[in-house]
């Protein structure tokens, strides 16, 4: 289970002693709600290859169900299946360590999605990396703030995240990732969760809502690393505790048993060793690992 962790407790005990003939239709409804998720990156700008420890992680990116990308940069590549061609990428914002339009058409990809605060810039950009490669322009689709899309049994919700880019009014993207009851909330890059992606999730306390299922959150700062600058446009793992801990109380994270909150976009500088993250962190957190992959599924 090390590079493959299946979340699913519940289903497998439901299924335990239920008659044959029920069994194969409940099988069928929770595969139907499963959705994997593959690391292909989990560091943050200030990795360049493998550091003095003998630690590698490749900047920050997944691979949901097999074929659409959240971000994705030349040193992602090598952790696609060998199979698997994805067509479809997601973007959070324009920072060189998640966008890179070059890798993007090399890949082959044919449908982009960004926030519309960028868009021409991100066109005018594919369009001359497309010339310079004698490829052809993607599809390139400019989305909003709680704009819905489906892609599939997928569906996409963009949401405000905390961070500031080179472009002053560029409004960086984190992602509700649904399929039925399954609801997965990759936030990247931000400081904390804005009160707007809060409610249009659901998972405002001062409103009825939707709780989320599962959590992938970006923690770039370190544990011991509290004071550190980049918090105004990063999140800690003390934030992500303290975020897990209200979401829980209130009921508004409501995870499989024992399933973690993964943490993505780790800095070098500010983090220990694989090893180190594994032995240290509080639960429920773990430092998710380049080629992780997981499938996440509602109770």
């Amino acid at each position: 289970m090390d590079r493959r962790t299946f979340v699913g407790l519940t289903a497998s005990t439901l299924l335990a002693g239920t008659p044959d003939s029920i069994k194969a239709n409940l099988f069928n409804a929770k595969t139907d709600e499963r959705i994997t998720v593959r690391f292909l990156g989990t560091g943050a700008a200030d990795w360049d290859g493998r550091d003095e420890r003998g630690e590698l992680r490749r900047l920050t990116s997944i691979l949901v169900d097999g074929h659409i990308l959240i971000d994705f940069t030349p040193t992602d590549k090598d952790m696609l299946p060998a199979d698997c061609h994805p067509e479809v990428i997601f973007y959070t914002h324009s920072h060189g360590d998640h966008y890179n339009p070059s890798a993007a058409l090399k890949l082959g990809i044919k449908q982009v999605y960004l926030s519309q605060t960028w868009y021409d810039i991100a066109k005018d950009e594919f369009e001359k990396a497309a010339k310079e490669l004698n490829l052809d322009l993607p599809v390139i689709t400019p989305i909003y703030i709680g704009q819905q899309i489906t892609i599939g049994d997928l569906t996409f919700t963009p949401l405000p995240g905390n961070h500031a880019t080179d472009h002053l009014f560029e409004q960086a993207l984190i992602y509700l990732i649904e399929k039925q009851r399954t609801r997965i909330l990759y936030a990247t890059d931000t400081s904390g969760l804005t009160a707007t992606a809060t409610r249009l999730i659901g998972i405002d306390a001062h409103q009825k809502g939707t709780p989320i299922t599962a959590l992938i959150m970006e923690a770039t700062i370190g544990m011991g690393h509290d004071s550190d600058y980049r918090l105004f446009t990063h999140t800690s793992v003390a934030q992500i505790e303290q975020i897990v801990r209200v979401l829980t109380a209130t009921k508004r994270y409501t995870p499989s048993i024992g399933q973690p909150v993964y943490l993505t976009h780790l800095a070098r500088t500010l983090h220990g060793t694989q090893a180190e993250l594994d032995a240290h962190l509080p639960a429920p957190l773990r430092a998710a690992y380049d080629g992780l992959e997981v499938v996440f599924l509602a109770d």
